[in-house]
């Protein structure tokens, strides 16, 4: 096991990609902090299944975008863990599906700073400060920040990343060489808006320009995170790793 004896949180855990990091974590040893922001319920069923299957896991609420919920999540999980060694901030706003899809241009890009940006640093600057020498930060940036991408939400969603990007290599040199810091840059994966919003003649045409000939699953972006957390990485910090079957370059 390659996390074994290892203590982590992951936010954002209530589903998909999230919760898949999660599920992976536990798998290779680690106990899991599973943070959620108003699926709950889904998170009470992860920590259900992990302990079911012999593993150790919490589910803990907070707002990532309010500084004060914060310091009380890694508080939180400070004592339920006893210490932090992995902290992977996976929560995303979803301005694409469900009531965020009707919010104004406005509230969409100030969700997004909130929860993606700003969300990422203080979960960042709150943890660093008690996780152990030797841990690992990982966040979640997109592949096509880099590359642009045209569309009003790709627009937005793009610079939000961008600047999780920049955090996250300028982190990885100020926490340098007690912890190490880097990000995943998913590209097409099987979520909740390509399962159900995504056309079918546009996810054909996705398809066809990914060299892998498929879409990505979240388990394979957990596969990454579970390299940038364990001892395999030990020489890797301030690195974006794309995981999309070759998209974009």
């Amino acid at each position: 096991m390659r996390l074994a004896g290892r203590k982590a949180v992951v936010t954002g855990a209530s589903g998909g990609i999230g919760q898949a990091i999660a599920a992976a974590f536990v798998r290779e040893g680690a106990k899991v902090v599973a943070h959620y922001y108003r699926n709950e319920s889904t998170a009470a069923q992860f920590v259900a299944k992990t302990i079911a299957d012999g593993g150790k896991a919490w589910a803990v609420g907070a707002d990532v975008a309010d500084m004060r919920d914060v310091e009380q999540l890694v508080g939180e999980a400070q004592s339920l863990l006893g210490g932090i060694d992995i902290w992977a901030n996976i929560a995303g706003a979803d301005i694409l599906t469900g009531a965020g899809a009707t919010l104004s241009d406005a509230d969409k890009l100030a969700r997004l700073i909130d929860v993606d940006l700003r969300g990422t640093i203080q979960c960042c600057r709150a943890a660093s400060s008690v996780i152990s020498s030797g841990g690992a930060i990982i966040n979640l940036s997109w592949d096509l920040a880099l590359i642009g991408m045209k569309g009003r939400n790709p627009e937005m969603f793009s610079a939000t990343k961008a600047g999780v990007t920049g955090y996250t290599r300028s982190l990885a040199r100020s926490l340098a060489p007690a912890i190490r810091v880097n990000e995943i840059a998913p590209g097409w994966i099987e979520t909740t808006f390509v399962e159900t919003e995504m056309e079918d003649a546009y996810r054909a045409r996705v398809i066809e320009q990914t060299p892998l000939g498929r879409l990505g699953r979240p388990e394979d972006v957990a596969h990454a995170a579970v390299y940038l957390a364990s001892d395999e990485s030990s020489f890797v910090t301030g690195q974006t790793l794309k995981v999309n079957g070759g998209f974009s370059s």
